[in-house]
């Protein structure tokens, strides 16, 4: 039987501006990802870890299926190890409601209310 994975291994990401970038995440923990405007942290979380995770997804799917859909581009990385399929609500998807939720916002809301 195979071990679950405990981290998201990523290992040589270069998307946009990052430079042959390694990371360790841990998997069943809130991550936060900062630092200084223009340091990579979109690049590598959206471009990279994500992009990834919803192109594997996509590849699950059927042929017929991926018709539709269009075809993803590999993130420009060696390796990423331990990756689940992915959603991800970029801060500026919310809109200008304040009252706007993570259900809200991916619908997922109007199936969980009773």
């Amino acid at each position: 039987m195979r071990k679950l994975e405990q981290s998201i291994k990523i290992t040589g990401a270069r998307q946009h501006n990052l430079k042959n970038i390694n990371a360790e995440i841990p998997k069943n923990q809130l991550v936060v990802v900062t630092g200084p405007s223009g340091s990579g942290k979109s690049s590598l979380a959206f471009d990279t870890i994500y992009a990834e995770g919803q192109r594997r997804y996509m590849e699950s799917l059927s042929a017929y299926s991926r018709m539709f859909l269009g075809q993803m581009q590999k993130p420009d990385v060696d390796i990423i190890e331990g990756l689940s399929p992915a959603i991800a609500i970029e801060q500026n998807s919310a809109g200008n409601n304040p009252r706007s939720t993570v259900g809200t916002i991916t619908e997922i809301y109007d199936y969980l209310r009773l």
